[in-house]
């Protein structure tokens, strides 16, 4: 496959374009997060774009190509079909709820090991683990939901000192540990709930070998074409059990070659795609959110962005993405919402900033993404950028 043919059925299997008539885009919020297995939630503002943006919504009770709002993808994550936690690579990520528990008993366990030694550096011995996670716990039961202050709170009047990094990692290995996860935002602020409670009866990790199958299924069908390298990075998985995973998958999953003779794998229906070429100007436009599974979804990214940029997507290599502006999949810039003024409080409109000017139909393609962009944010049509 060529750099091309590769990020044109990127695109269809991350559901960022879906061929005219066809279903494979529907089934909702949930379905979307499930189709990509898990999707980077680090930016709560952007995870809901990157999550919407794949949805169709609907206006008026009828579908529409219009991206689903995000008041829809709040309304998912507090009526329990998404769930925002620390499943993987010791990161904040949306699964569906029946993924939240068996993911996370898959994957966590690995990031703690990782985690040892900064966790003797914050002085946090297994007793004061333990001790926290009991008090949570009952803190929580019963319904409870309470902010980062109340769970701190919660420590501190437990015996448990939650000053420094602290509290933070005792709420981030809580929730690999399978304690706690996220609950709705009251107002601005997250809170925090009980797991067993907030998604009963989600499936444990009963046979691994299963599990790992269904992850690399999830994987290179919500994101492939892309190879074994990459699914190690994005999952966390040794090289060993990434196989393992992938040779379980068997026929659910289509192999080819990049132009560097890498081996890659990917749906079978998107293998077989007979429309991997690159459409014409002003077609395939984008504005991807920060931390897109669309780029952060793979070690190697150079598909889809050119090296001498990432600098300019990472500024100072300090892990904070930005939004990034795809034209028929390359990323070719980045872009900012404008700042809400008095007269116009609820702006969406959005800055694109190219690496180089824009061909006019290119340019005239990036106002129509940011009236989607607008959609999402339920303030309408947007002002021309």
């Amino acid at each position: 496959m060529t750099r091309s043919e590769i990020t044109r059925r990127r695109l269809r299997s991350q559901r960022i374009e879906v061929p005219e008539g066809s279903t494979a885009g529907g089934g909702g919020i949930a379905a979307v997060v499930s189709h990509l297995g898990a999707v980077q939630a680090q930016d709560y503002p952007a995870a809901k774009w990157a999550v919407a943006l794949r949805t169709p919504g609907a206006r008026d009770g009828a579908a529409t190509d219009a991206p689903a709002t995000d008041a829809a993808v709040e309304r998912a994550i507090g009526d329990r079909e998404i769930v925002r936690t620390w499943p993987m690579r010791g990161t904040l990520h949306f699964v569906a709820a029946a993924d939240a528990r068996w993911i996370t008993e898959l994957l966590a366990p690995r990031v703690v090991a990782g985690t040892a030694a900064r966790q003797r550096q914050l002085g946090l011995d297994a007793a004061q683990v333990a001790r926290a996670e009991d008090v949570f716990a009952d803190a929580l039961r019963g319904g409870g939901r309470l902010t980062r202050e109340g769970m701190y709170d919660a420590l501190a009047r437990g015996g448990v000192d939650p000053d420094g990094q602290r509290g933070y990692h005792l709420l981030s290995r809580a929730a690999m540990d399978g304690v706690i996860c996220f609950g709705p935002h009251d107002g601005k602020q997250p809170t925090f709930v009980l797991l067993d409670e907030w998604v009963p009866g989600a499936p444990r990790l009963e046979d691994r070998d299963a599990a790992l199958a269904a992850l690399a299924r999830r994987y290179f069908t919500g994101h492939g074409p892309a190879t074994l390298a990459d699914f190690c990075w994005w999952s966390g998985l040794t090289a060993t059990d990434a196989k393992r995973g992938v040779e379980a998958a068997g026929a659910d999953l289509a192999a080819a070659t990049d132009d560097a003779a890498r081996a890659c794998w990917m749906s079978p229906a998107v293998a077989d795609a007979a429309d991997a070429a690159a459409p014409e100007g002003g077609d395939g436009v984008h504005l991807l959110p920060a931390y897109d599974e669309y780029l952060l979804g793979y070690r190697d990214r150079s598909a889809a962005l050119d090296p001498g940029h990432a600098a300019k997507i990472v500024p100072g290599g300090n892990g904070v993405f930005a939004p990034i502006l795809v034209v028929r999949g390359r990323v070719v810039g980045t872009w900012k919402r404008q700042a809400a003024t008095r007269t116009r409080p609820a702006t969406a409109a959005v800055t694109p900033c190219p690496f180089e000017p824009l061909a006019p139909a290119d340019a005239f393609a990036v106002d129509e993404a940011a009236r989607r962009y607008a959609a999402f944010l339920g303030g309408g049509s947007s002002p021309p950028t």
